[in-house]
C-alpha cells in the first residue's frame, strides 16, 4: 500500500492527524480525570463541612442517637452518600448505610487521622461492608477550636469512574469525529493529486501481466502525456523479443518437467534459483520452499556442499555419488559451471542410481550364495566320484553307499535349482494367485496331515490351537499350505525328539493371524532380522540340510496376499513364526 504514491502523499498527513489526535486524546483523558476527581473530592469536602457546621450549631453528641441517625439518613437522601458521624474517639455515632452499634471504631482510618490533623481527610480504599473500592471524604464537627466528632462521606470509587467515562466518552467522540473529517480531506487531496498518475501505473501494471494490447492512454498534464508516448514506442519493441523468450521458456520447462533427474541451478551466493519436479521428490520439498533459499537448507548432506565447492574452486565438472540415510537412496550429483552464459551459477544434476545399485548388489549377493552354497554338493560330488574311481567300485557295499550319497548330493542340487526357479517366478509375477475363499481349519489341518509322518519319526508330538469361530481368508490355498508346511518342517527339523508343535491361528481385527510354534534350540537375536533373506542360515542350521530358501519364498507368497510374516524367539527356548492374511469379515 506504501508504494502507490497516492498513500505516500496521504499517509504523512494521517500519521499526523491521528498522532495529534492521539496526543490529544491522551492528554483530555489525564486532565478530565484529574479535574473530575478534584472536583468530586471538593464537592464531597464542601458537603460534609455544611453537615459538621449544622452539627456544631447543637448540642454534639445530642443526648438522643435516634434524631442523630435521623439526620445521617436525610442527608444521605439529598447527597446520595452514604453518612457517618463519629465522637472525637472514633465511635461511630450515626450511619446512614450501617448499623452504629455493629460498626468498628474508626480513629485508625487514613482519612480521620487526616481530618483531625489537617482539617480534612480522604482515601480510596476497599469497603468490606460495601464490597467494593469507596472515595472516604471526612471533615471535623468544630466548635471554638475543639474537635468534637468527624462527619464522613463516602461514595463508590465505580461511581466517579462512570461519571469520568461518560464525559471522556463524549470528549473522544467529538476528537473522533473532528479526525475523521481531516483524514477525509486528507485523502480526498491526495486522490485528485496523484488520480492521473494511478490511471497510467494502471494501463502499464496490465501490459506487465502480459496484456500488450492496446497502447496507453493519457488525458491532461504534458509530462505525462510525453511519458505515455515514450512507453508505447518501448512497448512495440519488446512485444516481438518477449513472444520469443516465451517460446524459449516453454520449451526448457517442458524439458525440465519431464526429466527423471533432479535440476538445480545454484547462484554466486549458493542459494537456489531453480529446481525440477524431479529433484522437488528427491529432496522432498517444492519450489516455493527451495527457491531464493540456501542450497545447503535443501540439500542437508555436507558432500553435495562440498562438491558446488570443488566445481567452484577448479572451474570444471565434477560429481559424487552418495547413499542417502534413512531414505533407501543412492544418488550421483553432477556440478557444472554454466561459464559465461551465467557466471557464478552452477548447475546441479542429481541421477537416482538406486535401481542399478540394488540390482548390481542383488547380483553380486545371488552370486556369493549360489556359488557357497554349490561348493558342498558339489565337492562332496566330487569326492565320492574320485573315491569310485580309485577302487571303491571293486568293494559293491562300500559302492552303493557312496551311489546313495552322490543320489543324496543330486537331489539336494536339483532341489535348489527348483526352489530358486520357484522364487524368481514369483518374485517375477509369473506365478499368479488363484484366490477364493478358504476356512482356516482346513489350510491348518491339511498342512498337519502332510507333516505328521515326518514328525512321528522324530517322535515329535503336533498340536493345534484353532478356536472355535474364525472368519474365511481369501487366499490361494495350496500357496498358503505351502507356508504352513515350510515353516511345520523348520519346526520339525530344529526340535528335539518327544517335543511339541503348536500350529494355530487367532483373529485379530481386519486380519488372520497363523501361527506355528516350537520348542527347538531358537535364532539367535542377530540373525533374527535376517532370516527371510534368500540363502541365509544361522549358525545352528548351518550343519543341517537345507538351501536356505524356503522361508524366502514363504515371504514373498505372504506378501502376494497382502499379508506379513515375523518370527518370534529366544535362544534355547524355541522358536514362533507368524503370518497374517486379511479376512474376509473386516467386522
Amino acid at each position: 500500500m506504501l508504494k502507490s504514491i497516492r498513500w505516500r502523499i496521504a499517509v504523512p498527513y494521517l500519521a499526523l492527524i491521528l498522532l495529534v489526535t492521539l496526543g490529544v486524546g491522551i492528554t483530555s483523558n489525564r486532565f478530565i480525570r484529574k479535574i473530575y476527581e478534584e472536583e468530586t473530592l471538593d464537592h464531597l469536602a464542601d458537603q460534609a463541612l455544611l453537615i459538621s457546621d449544622a452539627l456544631a450549631d447543637q448540642p454534639f453528641p445530642p443526648s438522643a442517637s435516634q434524631d442523630l441517625e435521623e439526620q445521617a439518613l436525610r442527608w444521605r437522601a439529598l447527597l446520595d452518600a452514604r453518612v457517618t458521624i463519629l465522637n472525637q474517639d472514633g465511635t461511630v455515632l450515626a450511619d446512614s448505610d450501617q448499623d452504629p452499634q455493629s460498626a468498628e471504631n474508626a480513629l485508625q482510618n487514613p482519612e480521620i487521622q487526616q481530618a483531625r490533623e489537617q482539617g480534612r481527610g480522604h482515601i480510596i480504599r476497599y469497603s468490606p461492608f460495601h464490597d467494593q473500592q469507596m472515595l472516604f471524604v471526612a471533615v471535623p464537627i468544630k466548635l471554638s477550636g475543639q474537635i468534637l466528632g468527624i462527619t464522613r462521606l463516602a461514595i463508590p470509587q465505580s461511581e466517579i469512574t462512570a461519571s469520568q467515562n461518560q464525559l471522556r466518552n463524549k470528549v473522544f467522540l467529538i476528537i473522533g469525529l473532528t479526525a475523521l473529517g481531516a483524514i477525509l480531506l486528507s485523502y480526498l487531496i491526495a486522490y485528485l493529486t496523484t488520480k492521473p498518475i494511478i490511471q497510467l501505473t494502471k494501463s502499464t501494471r496490465k501490459m506487465t501481466e502480459g496484456t500488450l494490447g492496446g497502447p496507453l492512454v493519457s488525458r491532461g498534464y504534458s509530462e505525462i502525456h510525453q511519458l505515455t508516448r515514450a512507453f508505447n514506442n518501448l512497448v512495440k519493441t519488446l512485444r516481438s523479443q518477449i513472444q520469443a523468450l516465451e517460446s524459449e521458456q516453454e520449451k526448457l520447462s517442458a524439458v525440465l518437467q519431464q526429466m527423471t533427474d533432479g535440476v538445480m541451478i545454484i547462484n554466486g551466493e549458493y542459494e537456489i534459483e531453480l529446481i525440477n519436479p524431479a529433484a522437488e521428490v528427491l529432496f522432498n520439498t517444492s519450489a516455493e520452499l527451495a527457491i531464493g533459499h540456501s542450497a545447503a537448507e535443501v540439500l542437508r548432506q555436507h558432500q553435495w556442499i562440498d562438491l558446488l565447492h570443488s566445481c567452484r574452486e577448479e572451474g570444471k565438472e565434477k560429481a559424487r555419488s552418495l547413499d542417502l540415510p534413512g531414505k533407501d537412496l543412492f544418488l550421483q550429483g553432477i556440478a557444472i559451471p554454466l561459464g559465461e552464459s551465467m557466471p557464478d551459477h552452477t548447475l546441479l544434476l542429481f541421477q537416482d542410481l538406486t535401481r542399478i545399485k540394488r540390482l548390481e548388489t542383488t547380483r553380486q549377493d545371488f552370486v556369493s550364495n549360489i556359488s557357497h552354497e554349490l561348493r558342498t554338493p558339489l565337492a562332496s560330488l566330487k569326492a565320492l566320484t574320485e573315491t569310485l574311481q580309485s577302487g571303491a567300485l571293486e568293494d559293491p557295499p562300500a559302492a552303493e553307499r557312496f551311489l546313495n550319497r552322490m543320489e543324496t548330493e543330486v537331489d539336494a542340487l536339483a532341489q535348489m535349482v527348483t526352489e530358486l526357479l520357484e522364487l524368481s517366478r514369483i518374485e517375477s509375477g509369473q506365478v499368479p494367485l488363484e484366490l477364493q475363499h478358504a476356512s482356516v481349519h482346513s489350510l491348518v489341518e491339511a498342512a498337519i496331515d502332510r507333516m505328521r509322518s515326518q514328525a512321528e519319526r522324530r517322535e515329535i508330538t503336533i498340536e493345534t490351537d484353532l478356536p472355535g469361530r474364525l472368519p474365511e481368508i481369501e487366499a490361494d490355498p495350496r500357496r498358503v499350505e505351502q507356508v504352513l508346511v515350510n515353516l511345520i518342517h523348520n519346526a520339525i527339523k530344529f526340535s528335539d525328539p518327544y517335543k511339541t508343535i503348536t500350529v494355530g491361528a487367532k483373529r485379530d481385527s481386519h486380519h488372520v493371524i497363523f501361527f506355528v510354534a516350537d520348542q527347538g534350540i531358537g535364532i539367535p537375536p542377530d540373525d533374527l532380522p535376517r532370516i527371510f533373506e534368500r540363502f541365509y542360515k544361522t549358525d545352528q542350521a548351518r550343519s543341517g540340510r537345507g538351501t536356505g530358501l524356503g522361508l524366502a519364498i514363504s515371504k514373498h507368497i505372504i506378501n502376494l496376499h497382502g499379508g506379513d510374516i515375523w518370527a518370534e524367539s529366544e535362544l534355547n527356548q524355541g522358536s514362533t513364526f507368524h503370518f497374517s492374511l486379511p479376512s474376509m469379515d473386516a467386522g
